[in-house]
């Protein structure tokens, strides 16, 4: 299993007359190659709490037993059950007994306030105790708001998990649960954010959800980034993932040296990372501007801090500048912008400016349209029409906002 790294610039040409010119690199990482599928760790953080009783709960346990039908007796599995506090159900073990792992599910009972922080410590505490070679993913899900938590505490606790190359994903059901802390910790904590809508939905969801953990070939990724002399980073968000999901991350820089954490790199369905680039005034030429390699383990071989071979960029300098546009790396700055729009309108509505709000939905939309995303457009549009008339957004248009801005809906 190796890394397979592909890049693009923005512009690919610069014009030698400009002081500074700036160009976007998308850089496309994935898992490729023959090798065995390394073992998964899974754990489960089961909101149990009055809110789930009955049909979620139900619905939950029915989606949780599909996964485990589907473990084999190489991968590790935990359950926690969490209401105001948490209870280990089932401690992190090999996935051999797998009916008396569904039965202790099918024992869940709900009741009690919701606590999600305590959750995911206990969560982390049970997938940390086994992921040595191994995939390590925990799957949060919720349907409430953290009341009896600490959400700053839970956001710390998703980059503890990192830290341990732990993977969080999160899961919110129905229409109640926060999705500001959800994405948060999910974004913090590499993975998804889920949205149940419907009750009937979860086998489904827990099933995509399974199918990209199992597709993991590589985890613990850093794009390593060095800067040509007089080449540099945006000092504003200069970096983020615009898929699979559109994610804001963080480069440490130190000197003309960078690094950002990719997390889990996945077969056939690449992370595409969008670094804001100035490039300084250059003589007519083909210039190296910066250099990248990659450090990854990969799991399956018990490897560790393997690192790729170095890839060059480089732009051509013109003094009779023609731009060379590339079209896929224009799709990634749009995902880019309608993501940005939309929370820029979402601040405005919580501000007070409808008008503002309606004026960015609008623009999220049109970016949709110029993506292709018909489906996005149409949530982002039917919302900015809404406010127009006057009417407020439900708890369920605010959640399908977030979902269009971060994904590409089927």
């Amino acid at each position: 299993m190796k890394v397979d790294l592909q890049w693009a610039l923005s512009d690919a040409h610069i014009p030698t007359d400009q002081p500074n010119s700036q160009r976007q690199l998308s850089v496309s990482l994935s898992a490729s190659g023959e090798g065995s599928q390394a073992p998964l760790n899974l754990c489960f953080v089961l909101d149990r709490s009055g809110s789930m009783m009955d049909t979620p709960l139900k619905t939950v346990k029915q989606a949780a037993h599909r996964i485990i039908d589907r473990l084999t007796a190489r991968d590790r599995i935990s359950i926690i059950a969490f209401d105001h506090k948490a209870e280990v159900l089932v401690k992190n073990q090999p996935a051999t007994d797998l009916e008396d792992i569904k039965r202790r599910i099918d024992g869940l009972r709900a009741g009690g306030g919701t606590s999600i922080d305590d959750g995911l410590k206990a969560g982390i505490g049970e997938l940390a105790s086994g992921k040595e070679d191994r995939v390590s993913q925990l799957l949060l899900l919720t349907d409430g708001e953290n009341e009896h938590g600490d959400n700053a505490r839970a956001l710390k606790l998703a980059d503890v998990a990192t830290g341990y190359n732990l993977t969080v994903n999160t899961l919110g059901f129905g229409d109640h649960w926060n999705q500001d802390v959800l994405e948060q910790i999910a974004d913090a904590g590499g993975g998804s954010l889920n949205y149940i809508e419907h009750a009937e939905e979860a086998i489904a969801i827990f099933g995509r959800l399974f199918k990209r953990i199992q597709s993991v070939g590589l985890t613990n990724a850093y794009l390593n980034l060095e800067l040509a002399d007089g080449t540099r980073l945006a000092d504003l968000k200069p970096v983020a993932q615009v898929s699979p999901e559109t994610i804001e991350l963080t480069a440490v820089q130190e000197g003309n040296q960078a690094m950002v954490r990719i997390g889990d790199l996945m077969k056939e369905r690449p992370r595409v990372i969008l670094l804001n680039l100035y490039v300084p005034q250059l003589a007519a030429s083909t210039a190296t501007i910066a250099r990248l390699q990659v450090t990854c383990d990969n799991p399956a071989l018990g490897l560790t801090g393997q690192v790729t071979e170095t890839f060059e960029i480089q732009v051509e300098a013109q003094d009779a500048y023609v731009p060379k546009i590339d079209a896929s790396v224009q799709q990634n700055i749009l995902a880019l912008a309608k993501y940005r729009q939309t929370q820029i309108a979402e601040d405005r509505l919580k501000s007070g400016d409808r008008q503002g709000a309606v004026t960015m939905l609008q623009s999220a939309a049109n970016t949709a349209i110029q993506m292709g995303d018909k489906n996005a457009a149409t949530v982002l549009q039917e919302n900015a029409t809404q406010l127009q008339a006057g009417g407020e957004l439900s708890e369920r248009d605010r959640k399908k906002t977030r979902i269009a801005s971060k994904t590409q809906l089927q």
